[in-house]
């Protein structure tokens, strides 16, 4: 029996359905209201079903499906996240290994790592960067005094 080519792009679809609603639910989720989440997941899918055909003719259908979806995201949220920042809540949070968020996003997994080292890079320095002092730790001396030591200074460097 022939299948007909109609039958392979429909289940290539499925396959594609099923193997990464799981995972665009699940980031959409946890930046967006559980309404919200089903809305842009729906839609994702709703628009990757509509131009299947020409999806599936990219090198990597994941990454156009991943790009669209990160970007109803962002307008939906108001807030456009990083791919770093992206790469780190599907690993910290939802528990994703490297190879799976390399296949979600249509990115290799060196990448993955890269920007995974990147964000934890960027939670370093804004976790540890010294605050700024909102009172100084000596007195300030009276402006006579100042005065005076402004001027040694001035006569000392002339």
């Amino acid at each position: 029996m022939k299948t007909s080519p109609l039958t392979v792009l429909t289940h290539a679809f499925y396959a594609f359905y099923d193997l990464h609603r799981p995972a665009y639910h699940a980031y959409a989720a946890a930046r967006l209201s559980p309404e919200e989440a089903q809305i842009a997941v729906t839609h994702l899918f709703g628009l990757v079903a509509g131009n299947w055909t020409t999806i599936v003719a990219e090198q990597r259908p994941s990454a156009w499906a991943w790009n669209t979806h990160t970007r109803t995201i962002a307008r939906r949220n108001g807030r456009t996240f990083t791919a770093a920042e992206d790469a780190s809540l599907l690993y910290d949070q939802l528990r994703l290994s490297i190879d799976q968020i390399a296949t979600i996003t249509g990115t290799e997994p060196a990448t993955v790592t890269a920007l995974l080292a990147t964000a934890r890079r960027t939670a370093r320095t804004t976790t540890t960067r010294p605050r700024p002092r909102t009172t100084t730790s000596r007195p300030t001396p009276p402006t006579e005094a100042r005065r005076r030591t402004t001027s040694r200074l001035r006569t000392a460097t002339v």
